[in-house]
Formats: C-alpha cells, structure tokens, sequence
C-alpha cells in the first residue's frame, strides 16, 4: 500500500481539501477535478502562456488554471482567471484586457457550484 504525503505548503493542502468539500457538497466535478490536478507532483502543475487563454477563450469567459499563468503573448479580450499564481506580466496583461485575476480560493467563494467554470491545463 502506497504512503500517502503530504503537500508540504499548507497552503496547497488546505485548498484541496476545500475543494474537495466544495465538489461533496454541491456535486461540481470540476472542483473534484482541480483538487485532484493539485494532489499531484508540483512539477506536473499547469503552466498556462497569456496567448493561449486568448486562443482558447472568449470574452466574459471563466477559467480555472491548477498552476501559474505567464505573461507570453497577448491577450485581446476580458476573461476571469483563477490560478494558484500569476506572474506580474500576466496580470498586468489580463488587468489591461478588462479581465479579472484572483486565486482559487476566491473562485471558489465566488462560484461554488462551479458553473460555466474550464479547467485549463
């Protein structure tokens, strides 16, 4: 039987179980899914370029990203990102757009049913 570990930042294993209780409690499977993408090696967290939400997004569109966001490449229209972290550039080009970056803590708080919620990765 495999030892279970934990995450060594508190941060990280407080979230997931949030999310977990989050996904039990209201039966949104993309936060089941976010918690699950987070329970795992820190090496295989997403890293997310600005270009590629702007390719893969519309306008008013809300993301979740289990990982960072970088600053590559632009972004042309307003999106709400949830991420564990962002880089500085990414935020100021999100912020620009009229977008919205906040953690997925305050996701989580401001939609915990988790509807019209993507997961990118």
């Amino acid at each position: 039987m495999a030892k279970r570990r934990e995450k060594s930042n508190p941060r990280i294993g407080k979230l997931i179980d949030e999310l977990k209780a989050a996904s039990r409690k209201t039966g949104a499977r993309v936060w089941l899914d976010v918690a699950k993408r987070l329970s795992g090696p820190t090496r295989r967290y997403a890293e997310v370029n600005v270009s590629r939400i702007n390719r893969h997004t519309s306008d008013g569109d809300v993301i979740v990203v289990p990982g960072v966001v970088l600053g590559a490449g632009t972004i042309e229209h307003s999106v709400k990102v949830g991420a564990l972290r962002f880089s500085q550039s990414a935020m100021e080009k999100i912020e620009q757009a009229e977008g919205v970056c906040m953690s997925i803590e305050q996701l989580l708080e401001h939609n915990p049913e988790g509807r019209n919620v993507r997961v990118f990765r």
